[in-house]
């Protein structure tokens, strides 16, 4: 029954309306019982909504403020206080109309979001070209995409080149260029060119998708101080109830009773928290930056130790082969490079995709997989290539399979770290073959956004790394980085963490691989490089940037500051409003409808203070506060 009075909510609101200034006007040309008609009648209709979620809370055992609200309403008709019972009730439904389109507008960014969603996709089947609806699309089809067209799953291009706009992803809105073996995401557009990928996740399983289900599940979610207002919600209402029967037996005043029940009703209370974490939350997805709900935001807002992992998240995550040296006479450079990159295959380490793309590059054939192989998390691998074994990895690797690291072989790779660079040891059936230097470079965002998340109050930041200590005392020196920590394991890395928790500090843990997943998840945050992260990774954080761009990072922090300050101010208000209201109707100076109009505006001047997050950008205001010191100046 609730669902079809709220279906013509707005239209009983206008009833209501007409039926007040009918009532008015009645009254003017000395037709009282006219007037008293009209005013009971918008009265006992825009009290209907109001009544029926009054009773159904009571069934669950909940005070709600409809019940505040109904007591008051049959009150001031017991009285026969008709104008006051009319436009009460009026007030009361046509706040609640306002909250919800303003509430509408703080969730459009879910909402632009959801309208991107490509709904048809062109695919070549048995030789045809055939367009089909989106959800029809099976991993593995080829999908064709020309100018203007919506990418409509992720995939891999086959071939072909565009400029797509991937904006409803990372929130870039300057196109990026893409061709043959990059990725490409669902919702993305392509501004010109000509695409044709294969399908490689599809559905519900595509980036975008993720993305929507993500901001929605967030939005849903409640922060502590929601949390706590909805408790204290259920003291208050039947607080209330008491506190206006002691009015009551006080003053002997039935009207003062009544009026200081309406005027009580904590409605900005318990709407600010709710309409601030939406709002912030939908600011950050349309900036690029998945935050998984409130209690994250809140959480965020506190954290005062900011760790990193180097590879992918302080640097590119795209390294390239800058060096490769040999320490076995029988062997050719390409051929020891051939050998290594088909031992690589079978790992998804940033380091061994890169000598795997080395060896494409050179258009070496790499196609026959290793015999056998494992993978040793934080070490490196082995496996067996063309009858050999082979181990390819750091110096823990090399000691655990008894292998010989000679002076001379040492003596290179230091003097390849100190300059910057991983020194990856490769051994052929025991014995050390030869060393592939990897260089990664920093990424150009990342000392403006380590500086900008000091001056936002985190105090002390650090960088964990598998990578060698001279590649790490040399990043970070130049990011300024407060403290590193050198080829960890990762479980190195969770104990570290532990640490720092236990020692009293919020920690938020930031890295992009599967080997960051531990420590992401043990921290107080977690915080994912989404674009070029793993799907481990993302899941398992709190706060994921899809653009791979640590900028977002300093954005994601500074928003959730901004969310938390809007949240306090909210709170503040309307518990300022609720003693101002309160201490009026005992002075005698508020009165029913004048008490029920401001709490309303209230209401709408919480909402619209949360909305101010929607425009939130701390590029904006740093801008901002630029030119105004240089105003200053001159």
């Amino acid at each position: 029954m609730l669902i079809a009075i709220n279906k013509i909510k707005s239209h009983l609101t206008a009833v209501s309306f007409i039926l007040i200034v009918a009532g008015m006007t009645a009254g003017l040309s000395g037709s009282s019982t006219m007037k008293t008609i009209a005013l009971i009648l918008a009265t006992v209709i825009a009290s209907v909504p109001i009544f029926i979620k009054a009773f159904q809370g009571l069934r669950m055992k909940a005070f709600s403020i409809e019940l505040l609200v109904t007591i008051a309403v049959i009150g001031a008709l017991v009285i026969q206080e008709y104008t006051e019972s009319a436009v009460v009730t009026f007030l009361f439904l046509f706040g609640d109309y306002l909250e919800k389109k303003t509430l509408e507008k703080t969730r459009s960014s879910l909402k632009e979001l959801v309208d991107m969603a490509p709904q048809e996709a062109v695919v070549l089947r048995d030789g045809n070209q055939a367009s089909i609806p989106v959800e029809n699309v099976e991993v593995g089809d080829t999908v064709i995409i020309r100018s203007g067209g919506k990418v409509p799953v992720d995939g891999i291009i086959i071939s072909g080149h565009a400029s797509l706009n991937e904006a409803a992803i990372t929130g870039e809105s300057v196109p990026r260029t893409k061709k043959a073996d990059d990725k490409v995401f669902s919702g993305t557009i392509v501004d010109n060119g000509y695409l044709e990928i294969r399908a490689e996740k599809v559905g519900d399983d595509t980036t975008f998708a993720k993305i929507i289900e993500l901001v929605e599940e967030a939005q849903e979610s409640k922060s502590k101080t929601e949390k706590f207002l909805n408790k204290f919600s259920t003291i208050y209402t039947p607080s209330v109830v008491i506190l206006s029967i002691i009015v009551y037996i006080l003053t002997r005043d039935f009207h003062t009773a009544i009026t200081f029940l309406v005027v009580a009703c904590p409605g900005a209370l318990v709407i600010g928290a709710p309409v601030s974490t939406v709002a912030g939350i939908g600011n950050g997805a349309k900036n690029g930056v998945l935050v998984k709900g409130g209690e994250v935001m809140d959480l965020f807002s506190k954290v005062d130790i900011l760790v990193f992992d180097k590879t992918g998240t302080l640097t590119k995550g795209k390294p390239e082969v800058t060096d490769i040296k040999l320490f076995d006479s029988t062997l050719e450079e390409e051929q020891f490079l051939q050998l290594t990159a088909q031992a690589e295959t079978i790992s998804e380490h940033h380091l061994g995709q890169t000598i795997v793309k080395e060896a494409k590059a050179q258009n070496l054939n790499i196609e026959e997989k290793p015999e056998s192989g494992s993978i040793i998390k934080g070490n490196g691998m082995t496996a067996i290539v063309d009858g050999h074994f082979f181990a390819v990895g750091n110096r823990k690797l090399m000691m655990k399979e008894n292998i010989e690291i000679s002076k001379e072989v040492e003596s290179y790779a230091e003097k390849q770290e100190k300059s910057g660079n991983t020194a990856v040891f490769t051994a052929i059936d025991g014995k050390m073959a030869g060393v592939i230097s990897i260089a990664d470079q920093i990424r150009e965002d990342a000392a403006e956004a380590l500086a900008e998340m000091r001056k936002n109050g985190i105090k002390k930041i650090v960088m964990l790394t598998g990578d060698n200590k001279h590649t790490a005392a040399l990043l970070a020196q130049k990011l300024g980085i407060d403290e590193y920590h050198a080829e960890l394991l990762p479980e190195n890395k969770v104990e570290y963490i532990k640490k720092l928790k236990e020692a009293g500090h919020v920690v938020a843990m930031a890295g992009d691989g599967i080997n960051d997943a531990p420590a992401i998840a043990t921290a107080d945050i977690g915080l994912a490089m989404g674009e070029g992260g793993t799907d481990a990774a993302m899941e398992t954080a709190d706060v994921v940037l899809m653009a791979d761009k640590l900028e977002q990072l300093s954005h994601a922090h500074s928003l959730s500051k901004a969310t938390i300050s809007n949240i306090k101010q909210n709170t503040f208000f309307a518990v300022g409003i609720v003693f101002v209201l309160l201490a009026g109707v005992l002075a005698e100076s508020v009165h029913l409808s004048s008490g029920m109009f401001i709490h309303e505006v209230s209401v709408l001047l919480v909402i619209l203070n949360a909305m101010r997050l929607i425009r939130y950008n701390k590029k904006k205001k740093k801008t901002e506060s630029r030119c105004n010191r240089c105003l200053q100046t001159e």
